[in-house]
């Protein structure tokens, strides 16, 4: 473990201790007895694979479980355990990756939602709203108190899930992937509020996946693994592949993209293509050609379109205007006939729809096959093919966590995502014609995975997109969509850029077009 604790160094008690955080469910140790300290104006960095315990040791924190062992103290005073309110009230406040707000209240409303006691007869907005802001203007979170909710950006909305734990008078932030969905520009008011935060004695608990971040934003770094805290280190003179190693035990090579080979011919074109859908997820007019041998990816805020875009060429949704084709052919809105015409898909939503938790691991390999030949006969399904199939998936694609036995909720995030691609791109051997996918459809392919399993994910995909598939990737990272895109568009408000060589990007282009702010034809420097 790395030691050099930086509260021997300074002489103020910490604002935060937990000592020998211990928590068990079942026969898996969640938390190992794990001591952290938290300095007044500091920014801490909370780190570790999917299933490392971050999660538990934030949860004790806050209240939502109880730790086995161990002990927390706020301040300087024990901090109760097991309930949220004690952590609220002690000055603890928690900004979730999924905002929690409701989009037809207002800004105000939100802010003041479970602030006031059941009890109290009349509302006291006036007062609420001065206190509001009051708090935005000190920390430099303009705000309009009586905007819906619903027609803020994704950053907008963000400033408000700050000020409401900073209205309810938060001096420890837990902050969780706070810039998972914001663009570069949103991420650097971002993290120009953060400094003014700590600037005030504020103390944050960053918890991200991207190092880069973690090592400009933050002052001090923690490593979990396995449920044990295994490192911890000054950010700066620390590298992302140092933080990486401590993560996952072992040295991380990143995904390694070739230039791609000649592509080959149209497998999908969507030509004027518009969906009916009401609201911001929606496509409007949006024209793209899917070539064989090449990955398209496209880059923007969640919400301007892109499940519309995903779910359209997966079958679930019909195009309400324009035309959509596969190898020639007009396609069809039909799973079934998309996957027997070699689509494969992989979904934003693991947990929700891209895996059945309560079946096995091996029903849900087979679950878009199964009328497949290989795996059913009349109303039989071949139970010893299916499995035989599922344990070459979890062999090949090193599924960990369980066979094919094993319930699919028990796995982690990592491992569902790598069944969901060995399900999308391992065709049964038994099949008279055995082809990798001609079309692969990957909405967030990597979302919520720690550092090992994104560079797995992502060098599956270039795999693929090398032996001949049209891989289009559709992705909130702009680090990710940078990586892997050999053409890349943007899409805002249901509009699709053109989809222009990744070289002829920059950052601040890509940026700008997903805000909206600039048009296709400005994106090349």
């Amino acid at each position: 473990m790395t030691t050099g604790h930086p509260s021997a160094e300074n002489t103020q008690p910490p604002v935060l201790r937990l000592a020998n955080i211990t928590k068990r469910f079942g026969p898996l140790l969640a938390n190992d007895a794990i001591s952290l300290d938290l300095q007044a104006g500091e920014i801490l960095a909370l780190l570790g694979e999917n299933g490392a315990g971050k999660s538990t040791l934030v949860s004790i924190l806050f209240g939502h479980y109880t730790a086995d062992q161990g002990s927390i103290e706020i301040f300087g005073k024990p901090l109760a355990p097991g309930n949220p309110r004690a952590a609220l009230e002690a000055g603890i406040g928690m900004v979730h990756q999924h905002f929690t707000l409701a989009d037809n209240l207002s800004v105000l409303d939100n802010v003041m939602m479970g602030s006031e006691p059941l009890w109290q007869l009349f509302s006291r907005r006036g007062a609420a709203r001065a206190k509001l802001l009051a708090v935005a203007q000190r920390f430099g979170l303009p705000v309009a108190p009586e905007a819906k909710v619903g027609s803020l950006s994704v950053g907008e909305r963000q400033r408000v899930e700050l000020l409401k734990a900073l209205y309810r008078g938060a001096r420890i932030l837990i902050l969780d992937e706070p810039t998972a969905v914001l663009t570069p520009q949103e991420s650097e008011a971002l993290f120009a509020t953060l400094g003014q935060m700590v600037a005030q004695g504020l103390s944050i608990i960053f918890i991200s996946h991207k190092l880069a971040e973690v090592l400009r934003v933050s002052q001090r770094v923690a490593v979990l693994r396995a449920g044990k805290l295994v490192a911890q280190a000054p950010a700066a003179g620390t590298s992302q592949a140092q933080l990486a190693q401590w993560m996952v035990g072992h040295a991380v090579a990143a995904a390694q993209r070739r230039p791609a080979p000649a592509t080959g011919a149209a497998v999908c074109t969507l030509d004027a293509v518009s969906t009916a859908d009401a609201g911001r997820d929606r496509l409007n007019g949006v024209s793209l050609q899917l070539k064989a041998g090449e990955i398209v990816a496209i880059a923007g805020v969640s919400g301007n379109g892109q499940l519309a875009l995903a779910e359209l060429l997966c079958g679930m949704r019909t195009a309400s205007q324009g035309m959509v084709s596969l190898l020639d052919r007009p396609m069809k809105a039909s799973p079934a006939w998309l996957v027997s015409q070699g689509v494969a898909r992989i979904p934003e939503d693991r947990h929700g729809v891209g895996v059945v938790g309560d079946l096995c691991v091996w029903e849900n390999a087979v679950s878009e096959r199964l009328r497949s030949p290989a795996f059913s006969k009349a109303l039989w399904v071949k139970r010893q093919a299916a499995q035989a199939h599922a344990a070459r998936i979890v062999r090949e694609f090193d599924v960990r966590g369980g066979g094919p036995q094993t319930a699919a909720r028990s796995l982690s995030g990592g491992n569902m995502q790598k069944l969901i691609l060995g399900r999308a791109l391992v065709a049964p051997s038994t099949e008279a014609i055995a082809q990798p996918p001609q079309l692969i459809i990957a909405h967030q392919p990597t979302w919520g995975l720690d550092i090992g399993a994104v560079a797995y994910v992502q060098q599956q995909l270039i795999a693929a997109r090398d032996a001949g598939a049209a891989v289009l990737v559709i992705s909130d990272d702009l680090d990710e969509v940078i990586a892997l895109g050999d053409r890349v568009a943007v899409m805002h408000a249901g509009r699709l850029t053109e989809a222009l060589p990744g070289e002829a990007w920059t950052r601040e282009a890509i940026g700008l077009a997903m805000a909206g702010a600039q048009a296709a034809h400005e994106a090349q420097p």
